[in-house]
């Protein structure tokens, strides 16, 4: 499987979380498989300035990723995952994007409802 963690940086397992989905600056798209890491690619996001919320989820979504583990993420677009068939976990306590993936391969990582999907415009 294929999972996209929202980074700071394009260090791979290496970067620093992002706390924000739709401005984060990259993307680190984890390969699983038998419960290892078998490849973690930096892809730089596409400009929220530009292309606006709808289109961040169109770009991640077209990255053939299957699941997406964010710290926080609005209603419209978890809603947009979940119909597109691309799970969202959320976990906000750890800062790294390789030990949240450590806790996401061990089933810590909760999976988001819509009620814990913020309620806010930016």
């Amino acid at each position: 499987m294929i999972l996209a963690v929202p980074s700071e940086t394009g260090q791979g397992l290496a970067s620093i979380r992002s706390g924000h989905f739709g401005h984060t600056p990259w993307f680190t798209l984890v390969e699983i498989e038998d419960g290892k890491v078998k490849s973690a690619t930096p892809v730089k996001n596409a400009d929220h300035d530009t292309v606006g919320c709808g289109g961040v989820i169109e770009y991640v979504a077209s990255l053939g990723i299957d699941a997406i583990l964010t710290a926080g993420m609005g209603r419209p677009p978890f809603m947009r995952f979940s119909n597109m068939g691309i799970k969202v976990y959320l976990e906000n306590q750890t800062p790294y994007v390789g030990d949240v993936v450590d806790k996401f391969i061990k089933g810590e990582c909760v999976r988001m409802s819509f009620d814990d999907a913020c309620n806010h415009h930016h």
